[in-house]
């Protein structure tokens, strides 16, 4: 808000309990997940811990407290939108239909969906994947977008659903089905936090666009811009590209899309 304007809507409810909802995924690696000490960690806690400092140094407050709620793909809408959650760090795509029920920050990372296949006797291209069962999480942009995809190659699979990440990397363990959907950066997360390397392949296959956003309530314009502004900061100050290296490092440098989305996202102050 403008100096001397009174807090409204998120900011003033956390000046007042001096507390910060934060929405959290528990297996979404390298985004969101539950860490060794049972916390959450991954790139999106580490980019909202840097807006949660942004926002009690705006704010004023001498100490913040961050109350860590957990959230599942069906929960994490439901969960900001009734106020239990004020902001959702997980590894959300910034959908238009979702913005009907949501707000987005501004981008926080780009990805695609991909899919991941045991090492041993997978299928190793689209032509392999005809009658395959395919596991993925129901109700996600990935669903969708890999339902169009194969429609436009006429190819027919077997589609699983699975409650989540953890879910679907135990049924490709298990066999039970044939490849995982998902984002790729997840897809290679999930495989290098699964055991041993060179259990798991990716199939060279991008079939969606994913940009990725904080969630937040619709309609708070003051408390969007508080959080905007902590991550053009986090942008233009290059700081994320600390945050990128914890938990890419093994992909290397970001690619060409997520610097250009870095650099599009570092708006002046």
């Amino acid at each position: 808000p403008a100096r001397g304007q009174e807090l409204d809507g998120t900011l003033k409810k956390i000046k007042a309990s001096g507390t910060l909802a934060l929405g959290y995924r528990e297996s979404s690696p390298p985004f969101s997940f539950v860490g060794p000490d049972k916390r959450p960690v991954g790139y999106s806690i580490d980019v909202c811990l840097h807006v949660a400092a942004a926002l009690q140094k705006q704010l004023g407050l001498t100490d913040l407290k961050l109350t860590w709620v957990p959230v599942t793909p069906e929960t994490r809408i439901p969960a900001v939108v009734r106020g239990t959650v004020d902001l959702e760090c997980g590894s959300t795509t910034a959908s238009l239909s979702r913005q009907e029920q949501v707000d987005f920050s501004l981008m926080t990372f780009v990805d695609g969906g991909s899919l991941l296949t045991t090492a041993a006797g997978a299928p190793r291209g689209l032509g392999d994947l005809a009658n395959r069962r395919i596991g993925v999480v129901p109700g996600t942009t990935t669903e969708k977008a890999l339902a169009e995809f194969l429609a436009k190659e006429f190819v027919t699979v077997r589609k699983v659903p699975v409650k989540d990440h953890a879910e679907g990397l135990a049924a490709l363990e298990a066999r039970s089905i044939d490849a995982y959907a998902s984002d790729q950066g997840i897809l290679v997360g999930l495989a290098l936090t699964a055991g041993p390397p060179g259990r798991f392949a990716l199939l060279d296959v991008l079939f969606s666009y994913e940009p990725y956003g904080l969630m937040m309530r619709r309609n708070d314009s003051d408390f969007r811009l508080a959080v905007n502004r902590a991550l053009a900061d986090l942008y233009r100050s290059k700081q994320v590209l600390t945050i990128y290296d914890r938990w890419f490092s093994k992909f290397g440098r970001p690619n060409a899309a997520l610097q250009a989305m870095y650099f599009l996202n570092s708006l002046p102050e």
